[in-house]
């Protein structure tokens, strides 16, 4: 397996995307409407890309890549400083995104991503945290299984809809 940083101005915005919208579509297919889920097509439009690659253009520093065999098969996308979630706090960073093709779920390539982007993380980051749709099984289960836990609750607006979220956090130093 490739690890990699993104690159600008190549497809990896469109490979980014691909993974995206078929994760997306598989671990929230439950818990939201059709209609919302079809609005995440895994070959979006070049405008949809070009937008989509300008947002990650200015974060390249904590988005990675994983390649298998030459193809994009999941990313990361960690972010700290300017930028995170209002629950992330001043020495806390926020995992904004993990996806990973849902064929390649179980076969270390999330696990992979993961240590990557906490090995990206500035020495004075304490904790990783994330928010999820609550309903979310294969998310809760493997990032319950890399030792986050649930620490709060949200809610998340999706097409005009309000969902409930979970907030997991990971220590990422030593508590002594």
């Amino acid at each position: 397996m490739e690890l990699r940083r993104l690159e600008p101005g190549t497809a990896d915005a469109r490979a980014i995307t691909r993974v995206n919208a078929l994760a997306f579509r598989e671990a929230y297919d439950d818990l939201l409407p059709d209609e919302v889920l079809a609005g995440f097509g895994a070959d979006p439009s070049d405008e949809q890309r070009r937008e989509y690659a300008n947002r990650l253009r200015e974060d390249r520093r904590g988005i990675f890549l994983a390649a298998l065999e030459g193809e994009v098969r999941g990313y990361g996308y960690v972010r700290w400083d300017e930028g995170t979630k209002a629950f992330v706090g001043p020495d806390e960073a926020g995992l904004k995104e993990l996806y990973v093709e849902p064929d390649y779920w179980g076969e270390g390539v999330g696990t992979a991503l993961l240590e990557r982007c906490l090995e990206a993380l500035p020495n004075e980051v304490e904790r990783l945290r994330l928010e999820t749709l609550a309903g979310n099984e294969v998310g809760r289960r493997f990032y319950e299984a890399r030792g986050f836990e649930r620490t709060g609750r949200s809610e998340f607006e999706i097409a005009g809809e309000t969902y409930p979220t979970a907030i997991y956090t990971l220590e990422t130093v030593e508590q002594g």
